[in-house]
């Protein structure tokens, strides 16, 4: 599984990402830096990449539609979330080979102590 981390999750959740055997790539570090979600949508799509993003505007399938996708991950952050609380959030989808592989065109919502999984509207 490929993931592209958006620019609004700190660095240390990339390297998260690759401790757990992932390959990744960063928003920021693209021509993607400080884009449009519809163009990181666009870009996740076409280069078959998983979206993590903190962005709960993600978590819209009417907008973003997960299926023909790897699928989205959005964690629900607090406002004040630190690093290390994204971090520890992230490590709980990650660390899950059983969650990671459920995510594959789907839209997994990631908060403390639970992760909800939802298909497209057009899918069944």
């Amino acid at each position: 599984m490929l993931f592209l981390i958006d620019e609004d999750l700190p660095r240390s959740a990339g390297d998260l990402v690759r401790r757990f055997g992932y390959e990744t790539i960063e928003t920021r570090d693209t021509h993607l830096r400080g884009g449009e979600d519809p163009a990181v949508y666009d870009f996740a799509r076409a280069h078959d990449l998983c979206l993590i993003t903190g962005d709960f505007d993600f978590a819209d399938i009417r907008c973003y539609p997960p299926s023909g996708s790897r699928g989205i991950v959005v964690l629900k952050l607090p406002k004040n979330a630190t690093a290390r609380y994204i971090t520890s959030l992230l490590e709980t989808f990650v660390s899950r080979g059983d969650l990671v592989s459920q995510v594959d065109g789907r839209l997994a919502i990631v908060e403390p102590g639970r992760v909800r999984f939802r298909k497209s509207l057009s899918d069944p």
